[in-house]
Formats: structure tokens, sequence, C-alpha cells
């Protein structure tokens, strides 16, 4: 009786020791993680060719000058304190001044990062609503298999700079359908108007993946004898898609879908800069050939913690969804 008693109160603190310790590596993996890879970000800008004193001078200045730039900016000191001082600073939204646009870069950011937001949850909601729906026909219905094989893997084929530059002749030049570049915004219809080609071909590829992983789960799911047992009890098809084969073939199908949205962030940049939209996307771009340091390392930093918090949420949501994943067989 003692030994019941005394081995209860064991296991719950095991498990919520076990608990505590999972809690601490979702949150310190991705601080670890941003940290490693804004250093890296940090030290190939800082190693790469090309001088900010040169820039900012201009190339008559005298060393002297240029010497004086370089303390007053930091240049001269170490690198890892260089480092530390532009993380703290950032942590305090801080990201200094841009050297192309002559103003601080949180203030480039405000804007740009409300375009970019707008056009990644457009093209997400095509994303998932698209490749699952797609993916799911071609996972159950014997006659959409082969189309469907055939237009995921043409649309992971195709680069999003090429389906942006087909979209734009075709729809907006050709037709009239769409604006050919982007405006100043206005209406929510014009927005969406606006920004329907470039979600379009940026969610072209992605939608694609999302509809072949969809597809082979689903495929797989249907053919596991739980679901043939389901059929057997009389259920409709619906009801077997809806409570068996989904329900068994989300976590593969989550996972895909949320590191298809976070790679949006990436993928914008080339589509951005087709369509004219003043985004994260351009901005990287006139950044990266400017050499304005300060403005590259601000939006690596953002998409950094956009694709690094989106991992962490994929993680979290696979536990939910399959309990095995929280538990671990107790010796």
């Amino acid at each position: 009786m003692t030994g019941l008693e005394t081995g209860a109160p064991v296991r719950t603190r095991r498990r919520t020791l076990t608990s505590i310790w999972r809690m601490s590596r979702w949150l310190t993996s991705p601080l670890i993680t941003v940290l490693v890879a804004s250093f890296v970000v940090y030290a190939a800008l800082l190693l790469a060719p090309g001088d900010p004193a040169v820039q900012i001078l201009g190339p008559r200045a005298t060393a002297e000058q240029y010497a004086a730039l370089r303390h007053s900016l930091g240049l001269d000191r170490p690198m890892p304190v260089q480092y530390g001082d532009w993380l703290w600073n950032a942590l305090h939204g801080d990201f200094g001044s841009s050297l192309t646009y002559k103003q601080p870069v949180s203030a480039l950011l405000g804007s740009r990062l409300a375009v970019t937001l707008e056009l990644a949850a457009y093209a997400g909601v095509l994303i998932i609503v698209v490749g699952i729906a797609v993916g799911t026909l071609g996972g159950t219905a014997r006659w959409a298999r082969l189309p469907v094989t055939a237009l995921t893997a043409a649309g992971i084929a195709v680069p999003s700079f090429v389906a942006a530059q087909t979209l734009v002749a075709v729809l907006a030049v050709r037709l009239g359908w769409f604006p050919v570049l982007a405006g100043d915004g206005g209406s929510f219809t014009a927005t969406i108007r606006q920004l329907t080609l470039p979600a379009v071909a940026l969610a072209i590829g992605w939608s694609a993946y999302v509809a072949q992983v969809t597809r082979a789960s689903v495929a797989a799911e249907s053919r596991s004898p739980h679901v043939e047992a389901a059929r057997g009890r009389g259920l409709s098809a619906g009801a077997v898609l809806r409570r068996h084969i989904l329900r068994n073939a989300a976590i593969p199908i989550t996972t895909v879908s949320a590191l298809a949205v976070a790679g949006l962030f990436a993928s914008a940049v080339v589509v951005e800069s087709a369509f004219g939209l003043g985004g994260l996307g351009s901005l990287l771009v006139q950044s990266v050939a400017a050499k304005d340091q300060n403005a590259v390392l601000a939006v690596s930093l953002i998409l950094l913690v956009v694709f690094v918090v989106t991992t962490t949420t994929v993680d979290v949501l696979q536990a939910a969804l399959d309990p095995r994943l929280r538990t671990r067989k107790q010796v």
C-alpha cells in the first residue's frame, strides 16, 4: 500500500518535470537558432567586400576621415562586440540608420512589413485552400490522380518569377483584368485586386507542394484497415473522409502547410520586385545591391524570426494532433 502511495506522486513529478523540460526546449531552441543564424548573417555582411566608410564619404576622403568614421560607427572594434551592440539595439527596436535612404531602418520597416504581411496572408490562404483541396481530390478520386500529379509537378517546376511574368503578360497586359504594377492601395477591393496576381504567382509552387503531400497522405490513409472498417460499417464517404482520413493525415499536411507559409517570406523577394510592391522583399534586394548593411540585417532578422516561430508552432501543433509525440514510454 505504501508503495502505491509513493509511486503515484513520483510518476506525477516525473511527468511534470518532463513537461517543463519539453516546454523549455521549445523556448530555448528557437532563441539559440535565431542567435546563431543572425550572427552568421552579421559576420557574412561584415566580411563581405566593401567598406561602409567609403560608401558614406566617397572615394575622395582621406585616410584620417575614413578612420574617424569607422571609429564613430564602431567598425574598428572586434566583431563579437559589434554584433553584441547591434543585437542589443535591435532588441530595443533600433536597427540603425539606412545608408541608402538616410533615415532610421525601423521607419522603413513599418509600411513595407505591412505590404509583405498582406501578400503573405493572401498567398497563404490560397496555398492552404487550393493545396489541400486539390490534394484531397487527387488522393480520393481515382480519375483525378494522374491530372493532379501532373499539375502539381508542373507547379513545382515553374519558378516564381516565370509565373509572375506569365500572369502579367496574359491577365494584366493582354486581358487587362488586373493592374500590371501595384498602386498605392485604396479600398479593400482595390487592395485585393492589386495583390491577386502577386499572391497567385507566389502561391503556385507552394500550393503544388502542399497538394502533393496531401495527395500522398490521403491516399495512404484511404487504404488503411480502419478506413475500410469504417466503410464497412456503412459510414458515408464524407464522414469517412472527415473522421478517419483527414484526421489521421493532418500531421504531415499541417507541417508542410506551415512551412510553406513560412517560405512565402523568402519567396516574396522575387515576386515583390516583379510587381513593384514596396515590401520587405524589394527592400532586401535594394539594400543588398547598395550594400546597406543595417537594412539587410534588419530584414534578415525578421525573416529568421518568422521562420523560427513557424517551425516552433509546427512542433507544438504536431504534439497537439498526435498525443504519441507528447508521451514516452516510462521505464
